[in-house]
């Protein structure tokens, strides 16, 4: 056990120390390079957490696989009473849980609470894992034999998370890990080492989970992500983030015969019918595209409207695009807050560029502002007259986009632009809109709205992605539904019995009652 006292050692605030790595419930000492972590709206160090290398993350799969051993032998109630006590020790921090969420990664209080929430359910749903593992039997086709199939932990799980959801997409996994009978090592994004790391080994520590099952490795992927996904300890690989670094990611697993879970890239289509109501549509629209600043695997890519209700569509969503309060995102009433950081801004604005270039119309947004822009606290993003200059970045906060005119081929549209940007597409019939949804290598998450929902989930049915969602918007996550794509956006599911299938695997056992004869 560590030294440090169990009050130190749950601190969870902004306030807290986050300067020292989490191997084997110790805190190894901080005298090592650092990352520096910032609030991306005002670019203030928030706190430095120490940068982790290739001989930590070996180490860490050490400790992991020597600890899992024993935690597999505990009785199921002992490992769903620590995954119980997690959900407590969440609950009982969450002002302080949503806080780290908006100055480290740049979360409103809409989006806070969602994240909040949705990590606790899916802890507590894990909580139930270990009574409902389960095996099975099977006749035999062998005189007085039985069959007998069981379900056992993979190992060791390694999770390597991204900076958008980053408590509850590591969350998603690292519970339901721990709850099965695993040892874990997390490797959080660079961008958020906390929310997506120290904080839910702080979290699992507090509940009382042995030392050892949980480490975490906060690091750059250039650094350490090689060693975290080519170890040869782990049985799976559970890694959320864009699909070009999750193609390496899958071929570094699977040359050590690990199980590649793979939550990657989208562009959902949002499909609007011609029988769709303009203003609720727009709604959800608005809501699955401005969400987080549109920094969602699953969020609105692309508006796929009909011809008879696009121009009706267009007026509304950037009359609700030029609405949205821009501002701090500790603020309660702002919507848009900063994006995470430099790189993500100049991509998704030079998309809207390149967009405007190929003979789209900006109808609102396309730029990005800074605080100092901001009057008070929140400003409404109408407020700022950026239509002259598509693309300009002045500051963190990119405003609410709406692009008219747009066609799939055009960058904001075939790119995973990760924005708040909407361009806006217009389809003659129903044959052409699934023909223009499906027309991306992406196949994550969709929706579709219209009045005649038999009609709208036809639709649905023919749209190739995971998660189709019939009048309402893609931003949809729930713990015992499977989420997870087609084609390009991964492999596997994560939530409920299918997230337990992968990070268990199955032993068959046979038992000859009597004795067999054989032909020689």
């Amino acid at each position: 056990m560590s030294q440090t006292t169990q009050t130190e050692k749950s601190t969870i605030s902004t306030d807290a120390e986050w300067n020292r790595l989490y191997l084997n419930g110790e805190r190894s000492p901080d005298d090592r390079n650092s990352l520096v972590v910032e609030n991306p709206a005002t670019h203030e160090q928030i706190a430095t957490v120490p940068k982790g290398t290739v001989e930590d993350v070996s180490n860490a799969y050490d400790i992991a696989t020597t600890a899992q051993t024993e935690w597999a032998e505990r009785s199921p109630g002992e490992r769903a009473t620590v995954i119980s006590r997690a959900v407590e020790v969440l609950r009982d921090n969450r002002e302080s849980i949503l806080e780290l969420l908006a100055v480290e990664s740049g979360t409103t209080k809409t989006k806070g609470v969602s994240e909040f929430e949705s990590a606790a359910g899916i802890t507590q749903e894990a909580a139930s894992f270990p009574t409902r593992i389960s095996g099975d039997y099977r006749a035999s086709n062998i005189e007085d034999k039985e069959n007998l199939v069981k379900r056992e932990p993979v190992g060791v799980v390694g999770v390597i998370s991204p900076w958008n959801f980053p408590l509850h997409l590591s969350i998603r996994a690292v519970a339901p890990a721990l709850a099965a009978g695993n040892g874990v090592v997390l490797k959080p994004a660079s961008d958020t080492p906390i929310t997506g790391g120290l904080l839910i080994a702080r979290v699992f520590e507090a509940a009382g989970l042995p030392d050892g099952l949980l480490n975490v490795v906060p690091g750059r992927g250039s650094e350490i992500g090689d060693r975290m996904a080519g170890h040869p300890a782990a049985g799976v690989i559970a890694f959320t983030g864009s699909t070009a670094v999750g193609r390496q990611v899958a071929k570094q697993a699977v040359d050590h015969l690990a199980y590649p879970a793979m939550e990657l890239g989208g562009n959902g289509p949002h499909v609007v019918l011609d029988d769709a109501d303009v203003e609720k549509a727009v709604d959800a629209g608005a809501f699955g595209t401005f969400l987080h600043q549109g920094q969602i695997c699953i969020s609105i890519n692309r508006h796929l409207v009909h011809e008879s209700l696009y121009d009706d569509y267009v007026e509304a969503l950037t009359k609700k695009a030029a609405s949205l309060p821009v501002g701090d995102p500790t603020t309660e009433e702002t919507v848009i807050g900063p994006i995470i950081n430099e790189s993500q801004r100049d991509q998704m604005l030079g998309y809207v560029e390149e967009t405007v270039d190929a003979g789209a119309t900006l109808e609102v947004g396309g730029a990005a502002v800074s605080l100092n822009d901001i009057d008070g606290t929140t400003t409404q993003a109408g407020d700022f007259d950026t239509a002259a200059t598509p693309g300009d970045a002045n500051g963190s906060f990119v405003l609410p986009t709406v692009l008219s005119g747009a066609t799939n081929e055009m960058a904001a549209a075939c790119n995973e632009h990760f924005g708040p940007i909407a361009p806006v597409i217009p389809f003659a019939d129903t044959d052409e809109a699934v023909e223009l949804a499906n027309d991306t290598e992406y196949g994550l998450a969709a929706s579709v709205y219209g009045n005649d929902v038999g009609r709208a989930q036809r639709i649905a049915d023919r749209i190739d992605a995971g998660m189709v969602h019939v009048n309402d918007q893609p931003v949809n996550d729930e713990p015992h539904v499977p989420f997870g794509g087609y084609k390009s956006s991964g492999i596997g599911r994560f939530n409920g019995d299918y997230v337990l299938d992968e990070f268990t695997q199955p032993k068959w056992i046979s038992v000859q009652n009597k004795p067999r004869e054989y032909p020689f």
